[in-house]
């Protein structure tokens, strides 16, 4: 899921599909669903915007800046060197130079291969 309230383009959310609020509540086959989903996000993300690095990880907890406690979640937030401005800490504001139904359609299309690809005939 693409984040409606981005730090860069293409930063993304992996969301489990049971509502749960603790990781610990996790079955073993959502984790592994979940780790398989980061690891073709990352090819995804390289294949379609180039990044230099990437920043992965979760907030739990309001303290820890949670938006929605109840549904953990993990972000994928890909980086470029130099991405960050001014803008965010003088003005609280984000700039983010391509809308998200743009970021949405450049990379929809390379989920779906890889999705394909995954699958076990």
């Amino acid at each position: 899921m693409l984040n409606r309230y981005p730090y860069v383009n293409g930063h993304l959310m992996i969301i489990p599909t049971r509502h749960l609020g603790n990781i610990s509540e996790l079955t073993l086959a959502e984790r592994a669903e979940i780790f398989s989903l980061l690891d073709t996000s990352i090819q995804v993300l390289k294949e379609s915007m180039n990044p230099q690095g990437f920043n992965i990880g979760m907030n739990l907890g309001k303290a820890a800046g949670a938006g929605v406690e109840e549904h953990a979640h993990v972000h994928v937030i890909p980086r470029w060197e130099g991405d960050t401005n001014f803008m965010s800490v003088v003005g609280q504001v984000r700039v983010i130079p391509e809308e998200l139904a743009t970021t949405a359609a450049k990379l929809a299309p390379l989920f779906k291969k890889y999705a394909e690809e995954t699958q076990t005939p």
